[in-house]
């Protein structure tokens, strides 16, 4: 069973005051709930690596969580950018087998699922926003860069990849 949102709040107050039982009983909750989160966001084989990764990044800001502010939001925010982060890594090891043509031919199912994620996001927010997010954020060009590449200027293209990224972020939460 999952918990509420004031039984989590709870337990990580408590696990921040050191007491271990509850930061036990916190880690099973968290697990549980980014099982649900990642279920429909990456295939089954990725799962338990993501939910590790998160596990690791949310024992190592656990200081950081507020006590007044709700911690469904944090861990949240927490999962959203180390799925991000697998997007990308996944998305560049993509990029990196093509430009191996001598390599024998493979099905790599993972990566197409997550770049045919990544492309239904995409085509959901203006072409300006994920031409500029797809330079700078997956490809790592420069805001100058991709400034000087899209024909945007450099507040352009900050802007247009901070409101794309928020638009996909608010598309992925209405999702779940």
């Amino acid at each position: 069973m999952i918990a509420d949102e004031a039984t989590l709040a709870r337990l990580m107050v408590s696990s921040q005051k050191g007491d271990q039982q509850a930061y036990t009983v916190l880690l099973t909750e968290v697990q549980l709930w980014l099982e649900r989160y990642f279920r429909r966001r990456c295939p089954p084989a990725q799962l338990d690596d993501l939910v590790q990764e998160v596990m690791m990044a949310v024992h190592k800001k656990r200081a950081t969580f507020d006590p007044t502010r709700p911690f469904l939001p944090w861990l949240a925010a927490i999962a959203r950018y180390r799925w991000v982060d697998h997007l990308r890594k996944v998305y560049r090891n993509e990029e990196d087998a093509l430009e191996d043509f001598d390599a024998p031919e493979d099905s790599d199912e993972e990566a197409v699922l997550a770049r045919m994620s990544l492309e239904r996001l995409f085509v959901q927010i203006p072409e300006k926003q994920s031409e500029v997010i797809a330079m700078v954020k997956i490809e790592g060009l420069s805001i100058k860069e991709a400034a000087d590449k899209s024909g945007q200027t450099e507040s352009a293209v900050k802007v247009n990849i901070h409101r794309g990224l928020k638009k996909m972020s608010a598309l992925i939460e209405k999702a779940e």
